[in-house]
C-alpha cells in the first residue's frame, strides 16, 4: 500500500477591481515526504532547495509579467478616459461657438 503526499505548490494570487488571478508552481516533495535515506539527506536537501529557488525566480518572473501587462492595461484605460475628458472639456468650452477644427 503506497500512500502519495499531496502536491505542493509556491503560489502567488493577486486580486484587483477586474478579479483575482493565481499564479503556481509546482514544488517536489520535501527530502523528509520523500523518504530519502540518512546517506543522501544532504544531496536530497540541496536538490530540493535548487529546486525550490528555481521555482521562486520563475514565480517571481511570472509575477512581474503578469504585474506589466496590467500596468500597461491600465495605462491604455487611463489614457482612454483621459482623451474621453479632454473632449468633453472642449465641447463645453466650445458651447455655440463654431469649431474651425470640424468645420470646413
Amino acid at each position: 500500500m503506497s500512500s502519495s503526499s499531496p502536491q505542493v505548490q509556491l503560489t502567488a494570487d493577486y486580486h484587483g477591481p477586474d478579479g483575482a488571478h493565481r499564479i503556481a508552481k509546482d514544488l517536489p516533495q520535501t527530502p523528509a515526504a520523500a523518504g530519502s535515506e540518512e546517506g543522501s539527506d544532504v544531496e536530497a536537501k540541496t536538490e530540493y532547495l535548487s529546486a525550490l529557488r528555481n521555482n521562486v525566480v520563475q514565480l517571481q518572473a511570472d509575477i512581474n509579467t503578469f504585474l506589466t501587462q496590467k500596468m500597461e492595461e491600465d495605462k491604455a484605460a487611463g489614457a482612454d478616459a483621459q482623451d474621453g475628458r479632454k473632449a468633453d472639456e472642449k465641447e463645453e468650452e466650445m458651447y455655440g461657438e463654431e469649431d474651425p477644427e470640424h468645420d470646413g
